[in-house]
This record gives structure tokens, sequence and C-alpha cells, in this order.
């Protein structure tokens, strides 16, 4: 760290160390995948029973299910991916998300994309990628009971593992659930993720088509231990710190735990969903070939939509050991234990609590225009919600030195809002056709009353499915969410007001799977940009400014060997308070093939990911949030790993290993941490980063069982 307080660091390394490694663990990996099918024989073939011989089976049937699913407010119809190909990939880093460096952690976005935020908010989004959210699950159909089973293991004790299953009551009505359980101790000190997240959807469509039913809850909980970074990166680089949950961590305090920290951030949600529909139409009945069966079929003229969905989230921080210096730019207050591991709780601990409770009501009137399969919707209708944000605590009182603190207490902030929404949509179903569509949503009524979204976009396949393209448009205004405008707890209130938020985009995407070859670009137009700056306070940047983006994707075929490219490029204004780098990429090069008669499939190779040197965004854990920052400068070496992925029948699993660059440079910096002033007292300040753990082994699998 030069004395301007930035940080540059450099790649060095040993080539001859990595290429052992990748050797050995190829051959381990091909090891495994011989003894999984030994002499060419299926893992999951069945012996002949010779106890069954009195049993006439030659009239069996083996039938395969048939699954697929639709999203909500949509027609298309989707099928459960199956593919090799990038198995082995994290998926809630992908395309471009980063965490903190270890499984479960706070991510962020190496491509710029603003928050999704339009409606009242409470403002936390840093856990979104591995949240449940309503808008985004499957409702799904299945000729059979279908469950999958999909678990994940690598070094120091990250385990993921989830199960979902889903059947058919009826062939009309169906029903799905899905747990997921997140537990990750993390390579470096006091940085534990504890995570649960569920759900529950189901629907129902009437046999003549006229009355359908969407319904789903979700619940999400992620716990995060909060470590503040590491405090002296040059000990990433020292033999003597070769075991990282020995380098030294900014809140580590060994009188309270050497295991876990005494600051935490908590985020809990639960959402409830209930969209229903009455469609009015021609209807017709279909016989089969024997006349011995007969189904409906529903042409639309005119439909009435209600749609309700009930909410609540509570975000929590906790600090049981505070140190006074840590609250600086929040506070002043002399702790009495001093950081120590011993607390008075409401006296000497920090907490801050902030909740949001919503109802969301809307009606909808549809119309349907043309020939079937073809339509056009349009609809029209109003909405009414209700949204509650409660803080705690509030109440002021004086402690026995005269200071004012706030006590226990909960500050509720009410808001009734009425907004009016339309759409007009036409889906491509098949192939050749054109879709467009747009819809817009304005409150009219309310503290956010002149929010608007607004969407468009249009799009077709070009020579006989050869090309496809989308081209969009998307405006949107909105207000500051409660986090960024609140902030309290028992030593401090702060408050901030802010102007209301514009984003504009245009994009436009091409994608050829004939050819493998994919393109866009997206431009982003943004004025009074909310964000948080190096001095933990919200902020608004008042300048409007542009970013525009350009991306590719080009999958290479030689035989049986793939070579899968993807580029990203980012132009940021120099003075806009954005941490992204201008430039990353991402390449694959694997073998893929079937062995065995076709009863096994591999695909083995070798993953890098680089981006340009840059300001990475920092990390505040007092607030649970990223912040602009220009003191820290970062240039790593590219993530490399390598990966056997292999499937048996309806097994997938994969091997690999991650984060080989650490084996020839041990300082990989993803983010810098908020500044500790005057840490451990020695009278100078400390610039805390969160690094990559070192090069590990991962395993995962995926089991698809029918019933």
């Amino acid at each position: 760290m030069n004395n301007k307080g930035s940080l540059r660091y450099k790649v060095s390394g040993n080539f001859k160390k990595y290429l052992l490694v990748l050797n050995l663990l190829c051959c381990s990996v091909m090891a495994l995948a011989q003894s999984t099918v030994p002499n060419g024989t299926s893992a999951n073939a069945v012996t002949k029973d010779t106890s069954m011989n009195k049993s006439n089976t030659s009239k069996w049937k083996e039938e395969e299910a048939r699954i697929s699913y639709e999203r909500l407010n949509s027609g298309r119809v989707y099928t459960p991916d199956t593919s090799l190909h990038t198995f082995q990939r994290n998926r809630f880093i992908q395309p471009w998300y980063q965490d903190l460096g270890n499984l479960g952690s706070p991510v962020s976005n190496l491509l710029f994309t603003p928050e999704d935020r339009f409606t009242p908010t409470l403002g936390y989004n840093i856990f979104d990628v591995y949240r449940f959210r309503t808008d985004s699950l499957n409702f799904y159909t299945t000729s059979r009971p279908y469950s999958i089973f999909t678990y994940q293991l690598g070094s120091k004790l990250e385990q993921c593992a989830s199960i979902l299953h889903t059947q058919n009551i009826r062939p009309n009505w169906n029903f799905a659930f899905e747990y997921r359980k997140l537990y990750s101790p993390g390579a470096y000190k006091i940085s534990h993720n504890n995570q649960d997240n569920g759900s529950f959807t189901t629907n129902y469509k009437s046999l003549d088509k006229h009355y359908v039913l969407y319904a789903a809850m979700v619940y999400n909980k992620e716990q995060h231990d909060e470590s503040g970074g590491i405090v002296n990166d040059s000990e990433l680089s020292i033999a003597a710190y070769n075991d990282r949950s020995t380098v030294d961590a900014a809140f580590q305090n060994s009188a309270y735990s050497i295991t876990r920290s005494s600051v935490s951030n908590v985020l809990r949600d639960f959402t409830f969903l209930l969209q229903h529909s009455y469609t009015w139409g021609h209807t017709d009945t279909t016989y089969n070939a024997d006349s011995t069966q007969y189904s409906y079929r529903l042409k639309p003229l005119f439909s009435i939509t209600h749609k309700m969905e009930v909410s609540t989230e509570k975000h929590t921080y906790k600090d049981l050991s505070p140190d006074s210096t840590r609250y600086t730019s929040l506070f002043t207050h002399a702790f009495l234990n001093n950081g120590s591991g011993y607390y008075v709780l409401g006296e000497d601990s920090v907490f801050t609590q902030q909740k949001w409770f919503w109802i969301d009501n809307r009606l909808l009137l549809n119309g349907f225009i043309g020939k079937e399969g073809r339509q056009l919707q349009f609809s029209a209708g109003i909405g009414n919600r209700f949204d509650q944000f409660i803080s705690q605590p509030v109440s002021v009182a004086q402690d026995s030195l005269g200071r004012t603190v706030y006590r226990s207490g909960l500050d509720r902030d009410k808001i009734v809002s009425n907004y009016i929404v339309g759409e007009i949509k036409k889906e491509a179903l098949q192939s050749g056709q054109w879709q467009y569509g747009a819809n817009t949503q304005l409150f009219v009524t309310g503290e956010d009353a002149g929010n608007l979204l607004l969407n468009a976009a249009i799009g077709k396949d070009l020579k006989n499915g050869v090309f496809s393209f989308v081209a969009g448009f998307q405006e949107k205004v909105n207000t500051a969410p409660y986090s960024y405008t609140n902030y309290e707890n028992l030593y401090v209130r702060q408050s901030y007001s802010f102007n209301k938020e514009n984003v504009t985009l245009l994009y436009a995407t091409v994608e050829s799977p004939r050819l493998r070859l994919s393109f866009g670009a997206k431009n982003y137009v943004i004025g009074n940009y909310l964000y948080f700056n190096d001095s933990e306070k919200p902020a608004q940047y008042n300048i409007p400014f542009t970013i525009t983006q350009v991306w590719g994707r080009k999958v290479f075929r030689l035989g049986n060997f793939y070579l899968d490219n993807e580029l990203v490029y980012q132009q940021v204004p120099v003075n806009a308070p954005v941490n992204v780098p201008d430039f990353m990429g991402k390449h694959q090069l694997s073998h893929e093939r079937d062995l065995f008669q076709r009863r096994l499939k591999i695909a083995i190779g070798v993953e890098v990911r680089y981006n340009t040197a840059y300001h990475p965004a920092g990390y505040d854990a007092l607030l649970n949030k990223f912040y602009y920052q220009k003191s820290v400068y970062v240039g790593n070496a590219p993530q490399a790993a390598v990966f056997l992925n292999f499937r048996i029948k309806r097994f997938r699993a994969f091997v690999m290993g991650d984060n080989l660059q650490q084996l020839f440079t041990r300082n990989t910096i993803l983010n810098t941490g908020a500044p500790v002033l005057n840490y451990n007292g020695l009278g100078t300040n400390a610039y805390p980063v969160y690094a990559a753990p070192d090069a590990l082994i991962r395993f995962g699998f995926n089991w698809v069982l029918v019933n």
C-alpha cells in the first residue's frame, strides 16, 4: 500500500507447480470416471434377478417422465436443463457476479446493472442471487412424480444441498416445493454464512381452460458473519499464514469467540403470491382417434385477472462487542467494554433493525385479437398497495453522562399508493413468428406518485431460425429505498432526502444456436444516481452519465473439442461513482464425448476468467452494502479451474480444481472493506481487503428421481 492509500497487486508464480497439480487432478478425475462405470457397464444398469422369474414382465413399459414448466404471465413452455457443458460453474456468480471469497457471502455485479427497484422497497440487494423470488419461480407440469436432489461440497466444510419435488395431483393441477441449505464457514476468520431458502408453488387449469390459478410462497434467510476484511494484506504472502484461518481480520475478537464474529447481518423475507383469472371465449372439444378421450381447446376473447402479493422483510444488524473507533463515521460513543468480549444488552451493543411489510392488489381486464396461437393480448388495470416500514429503536433518552441515546421502540412509516397498469403483448410461441410488447406502471397517488416503469421490446427469428434478435427500451423513475433515507440505532438517528432516480436503457441482442453465437449491446443513461460513498453515507450523483456495454459469446467446435469464449466491454465515465472493470473475459476449453455405448457422457477441460485492473467496490459491513471507493486499485491474475463433468442416465456430477491461480500468486484481492481507524490503538489506519481462498477441490452432483 502506498502513501496515497492505493493498492496494486501483481502476478507472480511457479508454472511447473501449476502443471504438476493440473496433471494430478486430471489423472484422478479420469480414474474416478473409470471406477464409476467399470467394464463398460452403466452404474444404473439393473442386473437380472432370478427371484422375479415367476413374474411376467414382458408387458412392462418404461415410460419417460414428461416434465415442463412455465413462468408467470408467459405462454412459453420450458424443459429442465440437463446439459454438461458448464455444469461445474458456480450458479450464484454467473455470469459476471463476484462474492467476497466465500460461498453465500454478499455479491456484487462486475457487469454494471442498476439495482432492481421501482415500487417502495427496503433496499438490501446484495443477497438477491441466493433468494427465491415469486416473479421468477417455475410452475411445473409433469406426467410422473419428479424429484431433483443437488449437493455441492468444497474445502473448509463448504456445503450446499437442495431438494426439488413436483408432481401433478391431477393432469391439470400441479404442486412443487424446493428447499436449499447453504453452510460455508469460509477459508478466513469469522466469515460464516448460513442460509435457508424455500419455495412452494401450485398451478391449476380447469379442464375447459376457462379458469387458471397460480399460487406461490417463498422464504429466504441469509445470515452473514462479518469479518471486516483482512487487515494486513501482506500476510497473504507469508508462509506462516498458509493456514488462511490465521490471517488477521478487522473484527476478530478472541475474547468473544475464535470461530464466530460478534458482528453479523441477517436478512429474512417471506412472500405469498396469488394470481387467478377467468377467460371467456370459444371452446371446442377434440377427441382422440378411437373417441375414448377428449380435450378442450379455448380461443380466448376476454378475461379478468386478479393478482395479490403479501410480503414481509426484515434486516438485522448486531455488534455484540463494539469498538468505538469502528463507528466514527456514523456516531461518537465510548463503549464501556471497549471492544472486549463482554457486553450489556441494550447498553453496550449496537443493534439496528428495519422491517418492511407490504400488500399489493391489482385487477386487470384483458382482451385478445387474432388467430389462435398468434393472438395479440392487451391489458389495462388498476392497483393498490400498502407499505409499512418499521425501524427499531427510536425513543430518545439521556444516559447518566447526559448523552442522547435512543431506547427500544418502533418507528412506523405507512404509505398507501394507487397505480395504473397497461400492457400489449404478442409472444413468439413458434419459430419464425414476430414477438413484441410493451407494458407500463405509473403510481398516481401516495409518496411515490410519479414513479414510472415502461418497457418495450420487439424480436423475431430470421432465416429459418438460424438467427433471432430482440431489441428493447426501458424507462424507470423511482424514489430512494427506505434504507437509503433512514439509519438509526441506540446512539444516533440519521435521515436523508433525495430526488427521484431516472434510468433509461436501450438494448439489442442477436443469437444463433446453430452457429453457437450470440452478441449484444446495452446503453444506460442515468440521472440522479443513488449510491453509498466512501464516508459510509448514502449520496446522489446529480450529473447524468452514460454507460455503454458490448458483449459477445462464440463457441468453436472441432470434433469433440469445444472452445467457449465470452467477452464484455463497458465504457464508464471517469467521474461516475461506479466501480466496474472496463474489460472482462471468460474462456473454457473442453473435450466432450459419449463413452460405453452412450451410457456415459463426459466433459473435461479447463476454464479461465479474468478482468482488467480497476478500483473494486468496497463492502461496508456496518451497512451491509457495497460503496464507491477510489483508494484501492487491483490487478489480479486470471482465475483458473480444471473440471470433469459426467452424466449417467439421470445422474450428473462434477469434480473440479478451483482457484488454481492461487498456486502461483497468493494475493487475489476481490474487494476492499471500510477503513479501520486507529487499528488496535496503534495510531494508524488500516485498509482491509477481501481475498480469494486458496486452490481447492469442489465436488457436486445433480440426481433426478422419477417415481
